[in-house]
């Protein structure tokens, strides 16, 4: 009796914890033998279980996203001249045969991908894919190539704009970054090594994710983080919704191999569109500067900074110090205030007050709200250029870091005092096909001036924006130098 009650109980309990079960009962017949009965038993599921997991129907199916978005995403060839060294032979030397040792150009060929926008063919990929680009060949999905040229870059958001001369090629609508949700799925979609068309899928696993990895001055990151397989090749393919749409750019991976581990970055949509439209319209991108520096106030923040702040909240942006004469400073902002939102979107990421200012252009105004002490204000802020005014630059505007081609940093106080200067920009890194790299300047060569113009901050060469005539600096020898820019 109470083998066949402990049988009933087992029964019932398999009803309230599954749907199908096999259920498997052991008795003793009459003569002792041991008997093994399998048993299939229907059950409904217990009251609020839900096991969508194994219901073929709750999936999302991303075959019409796919089907289409494929078609408008495409594989970039880059061909581009790098520098190397031509090394001293001394067999060479000894038949007495000259030689000319120095830096010789090779060409070398990449690949990454990009989003046709437009049916007269603009696409849309990463500026590191193009950036030090001499050649580029665009091949779509559907066999056809085309030789592509650069529309502009943007080094800050790592987004650039190119451009094939076709008609009615397919292409890509944009959605909504901002309406992406955690845990939504997206596709994404590019050439990773040189598999072209490849699609992967995943989840959105994190919104404005700030990873200080684009190397640039002013530096935009808000990323979108999925878990959606990206490769080598991806970068400047396309990160798409369940409806089909363009809401990212695929960028950067994190890992420690080089290759996919688990997680991948995308440009957001807002930013992509912004860089976009301001490269069609004006030829350069027109990028707002509210001229604050700040950091984010989380618990490491408190920590350390409690004592002399006051401040125990996480959330905000605490002003550290405020630019003379620029838009925050005119607005009545100060050193020592919070920024909690800007225009009613609240600054609850590191990487959002940064995205905030990033949608808007030269002379737009926003509305700041700022913490100070226990009151809270709110200020209109007229927003300026690089240049410090309240104005879009000229299509002819120039980068002027961007031109010499180059890293560039502060010049060490102890260098400067060796030197006999006062300030100055060190060149840590040549590139290939700048200003610098055509006038032989070398690294560890000291900027002074350029154009007659003092530069003594990374803030100075960044404020420049006409074109380039001279050059002046000292190497760490002691040698001064100057370079004039002819065309």
């Amino acid at each position: 009796m109470k083998r066949t009650l402990s049988i009933i109980g087992l029964v019932v309990l398999s009803a309230v914890v599954g749907a199908v079960a096999a259920v498997s009962v052991i008795s003793k017949n009459g003569n002792g033998d041991v008997q093994v009965v399998e048993k299939i038993v229907e059950r409904a599921p217990a009251l609020g279980a839900h096991f969508a997991s194994y219901e073929q129907g709750n999936y999302p199916d991303l075959t019409y996203a796919a089907e289409n978005a494929v078609k408008a995403v495409v594989n970039i060839e880059v061909i581009s001249e790098v520098a190397v060294h031509s090394g001293y032979n001394p067999f060479l030397d000894f038949f007495g045969i000259p030689q000319q040792p120095g830096m010789q150009k090779r060409e070398q060929r990449s690949g990454g991908s990009g989003v046709i926008i437009t049916p007269d063919g603009y696409i849309v990929t990463n500026n590191h894919v193009v950036e030090n680009s001499t050649k580029l060949r665009v091949k779509l999905n559907d066999g056809r190539t085309f030789d592509a040229r650069k529309i502009g870059t943007d080094p800050a958001t790592d987004v650039a704009l190119i451009k094939v001369e076709g008609k009615n090629l397919p292409t890509l609508a944009f959605g909504s970054s901002d309406a992406l949700r955690l845990g939504e799925w997206v596709l994404a979609i590019g050439s990773p090594f040189d598999l072209q068309s490849t699609i992967t899928a995943g989840i959105v696993s994190a919104k404005a994710r700030q990873l200080d990895v684009i190397p640039d001055d002013f530096r935009i990151e808000s990323f979108i983080q999925t878990d959606a397989a990206v490769n080598p090749g991806n970068s400047g393919g396309a990160l798409v919704n369940a409806r089909g749409e363009l809401v990212g750019i695929n960028t950067v991976i994190k890992s420690s191999t080089g290759s996919y581990i688990g997680y991948s970055f995308a440009v957001p949509e807002t930013i992509v569109r912004k860089v976009v439209d301001d490269l069609k319209e004006y030829g350069v991108v027109q990028r707002a500067l509210l001229g604050v520096t700040y950091r984010y106030i989380d618990q490491e923040f408190i920590d350390n900074m409690k004592e002399e702040t006051g401040i125990s909240e996480v959330g905000g942006a605490y002003v550290a110090s405020v630019v003379e004469g620029g838009a925050a400073s005119e607005a009545g902002l100060r050193k020592g205030d919070v920024i909690t939102a800007i225009d009613g979107v609240a600054i609850d990421a590191p990487s959002k007050l940064g995205e905030q200012i990033g949608k808007y252009r030269p002379n737009d105004k926003v509305k700041i709200s700022v913490k100070r002490g226990e009151n809270v204000k709110h200020f209109e802020v007229t927003l300026r250029n690089k240049a410090g005014k309240a104005e879009l630059l000229a299509a002819d505007a120039v980068d002027v870091a961007k031109v010499l081609g180059g890293r560039f940093v502060e010049a060490d106080p102890k260098l400067c005092k060796k030197l006999d200067i006062r300030a100055g920009i060190e060149v840590v890194q040549v590139n290939a096909d700048g200003l610098l790299a055509r006038a032989r300047v070398r690294e560890g060569f000291v900027i002074t001036h350029i154009n007659d113009r003092a530069i003594r901050t990374i803030s100075d060469l960044n404020s420049l924006t006409d074109k380039v005539r001279s050059i002046d600096g000292v190497y760490p020898d002691g040698r001064a130098a100057s370079y004039m820019v002819v065309e």
